[in-house]
């Protein structure tokens, strides 16, 4: 088993900047990717940003490309995702997913059912 604790959010103004880091222990040589997914109240979980463990290649959502980076740092087995050029609708419950099983497919790594282990969650908050 993996598990994922982040860290990072809070309150922040619109067109400000955040930084979410997501700490994984255990069996963290199996993971395959790491990814970020969002949520608001009343709305589905959405894919922010993932980061394959062993080759680097990165992703994002439309939503968010431009304005958000994700890093990791291998020797921590911590991932990193700087958002910047925030605005209110980036508002929701950040959380941190690890893929534990070699999908290896683009679906896999930016949708929900592609990842086997998941954090509580960091709130982010953008005010107006």
């Amino acid at each position: 088993q993996v598990q994922l604790v982040e860290s990072g959010g809070g309150l922040v103004q619109a067109g400000g900047s955040v930084r979410l880091s997501c700490a994984a222990s255990g069996r963290t040589f199996s993971i395959y990717a790491l990814g970020w997914f969002r949520q608001d109240p009343g709305k589905e979980r959405e894919f922010v940003s993932a980061i394959s463990w062993f080759d680097g290649n990165k992703y994002y959502a439309d939503a968010v490309k431009g304005r958000v980076t994700i890093s990791r740092d291998n020797a921590k087995n911590t991932v990193n995702l700087q958002m910047n050029d925030l605005n209110p609708e980036d508002t929701a419950a950040y959380y941190c997913a690890a893929q534990l099983v070699s999908r290896n497919s683009y679906s896999a790594l930016t949708t929900e059912g592609g990842y086997d282990s998941w954090g509580q969650g960091t709130q982010v908050t953008v005010s107006s």
